[in-house]
């Protein structure tokens, strides 16, 4: 059927776009669970639907400071919480809306014995809380409670993929040599074809010293950028987590590059009326996809190879984190990386064994 509305968040009237990472859409109602609803139940559960995931965004994550959750997690909490509610329709008596306590409980527990990772689990479970608190705060329900206790991922235990120093070096290296590439531009984009560009290389550098998140570099503003002093300065509203002002150092190369970059927009028609640091060849800020393909192309020039690995922009995040505390310490680490609590930075507190038996010797 067709529900005659936009079915995306971000298509909706009213909505802010700025709030959504580029190229990532947040579905209202999804294909199977129209298939599986008359067309009046669709109707509703859109509207029902609609308020939930506008929550999640604006304000799901703490309700008090209106600070809520990226578009990501909102993007997968949909997608879970879905599921969830067509799994009561088709095992629970048909479309209903709200699910209750004893529903969710039943679909954890149907869960809890599914082949699929505890870390698989774990997400499941917090997304149905993320429910669970909206369903508190829009109908003065009871929290549900579980008997479950999964764990999604993250503690302690170090990033699962990064760049490892040497690779790092070599990222860097093809960073320089990117800009110029045709195959990345049009015949027309001299900017994408001049071989002396340093927009890719101002890019890449300055995320290699700062572990820029992806909303991050679609948000980098040229305001952000201190050259001369070698910093940027990311302003609360520009930051992943709105979380603070923050004051990131980079390298006397990678403030070159950024100098550099600035002087070269500062000519290029695209740039005239705006103060966005990087835009694609289309004029649209950078997201998740476009980046992972970025890294995995220079991955490929490095000869570095990403087969059974999670290469995806993170990685130069978590290579900041991980050779950062080993290099210094964590308080470093959370700087740098702009984390408000030290607890998620913790699991960038990884040291190999080796280098604790060496700092022990060197102990005495």
């Amino acid at each position: 059927m067709n529900l005659e509305k936009p079915n995306t968040l971000e298509r909706c009237p009213g909505f802010d776009s700025d709030m959504m990472e580029p190229n990532r859409t947040i579905t209202i109602v999804r294909k199977n669970q129209r298939e599986f609803l008359s067309d009046k139940a669709a109707v509703d559960y859109y509207e029902y639907r609609k308020p939930f995931l506008t929550y999640l965004l604006r304000m799901g994550k703490n309700p008090e400071k209106a600070k809520g959750y990226s578009p990501y997690t909102v993007c997968q909490t949909g997608h879970r919480t879905a599921r969830f509610d067509l799994w009561v329709w088709e095992n629970r008596g048909g479309y209903k809306a709200p699910p209750d306590q004893d529903d969710a409980r039943a679909y954890m527990e149907e869960v809890a014995f599914r082949d699929v990772t505890e870390s698989t689990k774990g997400k499941t479970l917090g997304a149905l809380g993320r429910y669970s608190k909206w369903l508190q705060h829009k109908y003065n329900r009871d929290e549900w409670e579980f008997s479950w206790n999964f764990q999604s991922g993250g503690g302690n235990n170090g990033p699962r993929d990064f760049l490892t120093k040497p690779e790092r070096r070599k990222i860097r290296q093809a960073a320089l040599g990117k800009d110029g590439t045709p195959n990345y531009g049009t015949d027309s984009d001299l900017l994408e074809v001049d071989p002396d560009s340093w927009k890719f290389t101002s890019l890449v550098w300055t995320s290699l010293d700062a572990g820029l998140r992806p909303v991050e570099v679609g948000n980098a503003r040229v305001g952000w950028c201190e050259p001369e002093n070698g910093l940027l300065r990311i302003p609360r509203e520009d930051s992943a987590k709105n979380e603070g002002n923050w004051t990131v150092g980079i390298t006397d190369r990678t403030a070159t590059a950024l100098e550099r970059w600035i002087d070269e927009r500062d000519d290029h028609p695209r740039y005239e009326n705006t103060d966005k640091l990087w835009l694609t060849r289309h004029g649209n800020r950078y997201g998740s996809n476009e980046l992972s393909r970025i890294l995995k192309d220079l991955c490929d020039r490095a000869e570095i190879s990403y087969g059974n690995r999670q290469m995806s922009w993170y990685a130069i995040r978590h290579s900041v984190g991980t050779l950062m505390t080993k290099e210094r310490d964590l308080a470093a680490t959370q700087a740098q990386l702009r984390h408000k609590s030290v607890k998620t930075t913790l699991k960038y507190d990884n040291v190999p064994v080796e280098d604790r038996r060496d700092a022990l010797n060197n102990m005495g």
